[in-house]
Order: structure tokens, then sequence, then C-alpha cells
């Protein structure tokens, strides 16, 4: 029996092929996926890269580039709700997001976006 709690996520590990899985869809399942706290990054057609937050402050292995940055240990992605839930991707944001992340790269470490940031805003009233 399908737990209604699940979505159809693409699981992306660091030197393997991004592959299809079905995830359990609350604060558990979503932590053991990245292996801790995590983070959101919004990708332009709508959908999301759910990411660990610490991943480079804990030494996590290098594992794609996202943007302009570099995500540091397992993420997946998967949909946006007009609510703002995750859900599960449709077939052809699967296919979009196997092609655009099947390629594992090697990083040496030593490039700039690897190395962890922090911005810190300071507002006066």
């Amino acid at each position: 029996m399908k737990n209604d709690n699940t979505i159809r996520v693409l699981k992306i590990e660091q030197g393997k092929m991004p592959y299809e899985k079905e995830m359990v869809n609350d604060l558990e399942g979503i932590q053991k996926e990245v292996e801790g706290l995590f983070e959101c990054v919004y990708l332009r057609d709508g959908c999301i890269a759910v990411v660990n937050e610490e991943g480079k402050l804990n030494g996590m292995e290098l594992n794609r580039r996202i943007g302009n940055d570099i995500i540091a240990g397992p993420f997946f992605i998967c949909g946006d709700s007009d609510e703002g839930e995750f859900v599960s991707l449709t077939n052809d944001q699967l296919d979009k997001y196997m092609a655009d992340f099947k390629d594992a790269p090697e990083f040496t470490g030593d490039e700039p976006e690897a190395q962890p940031r922090m911005t810190f805003i300071n507002f006066r009233f």
C-alpha cells in the first residue's frame, strides 16, 4: 500500500547518476534524504533543489553545481505547489533534471564556490 505522504523526486548523490525515488514527504523523510538539516534552492522552472544546509561546513563531499554554487552532500529535486508544498515531479521535469545532472563532475576542493560562506545582514532601526 502506498503511503499518501510520499512524493516522487530525483535523488542526486556524489559520483552517481541521478535516479527517481519515492520519499516520505515530512521533516524526518526530508532530513534523511539530505543527511541533515536542509534548505531549499529555488530553480528557474518552479522546481526546488533540497540540499543539506551545512554540507560544506560539515565537510561533505562536493556533488554538483547549481548556478554559481557547488552543492555538498546528497540532495533531491522536487516540485513546488501553489501553496508552497513539496510535490512530485512530472515526467517532463524528471527527464529534464535527469539530463541536467547526469554528469558527476570531479571537484578539487579548491574552487571558490566550494568554500563555506555565510552572509550576515544587519538592520538599523
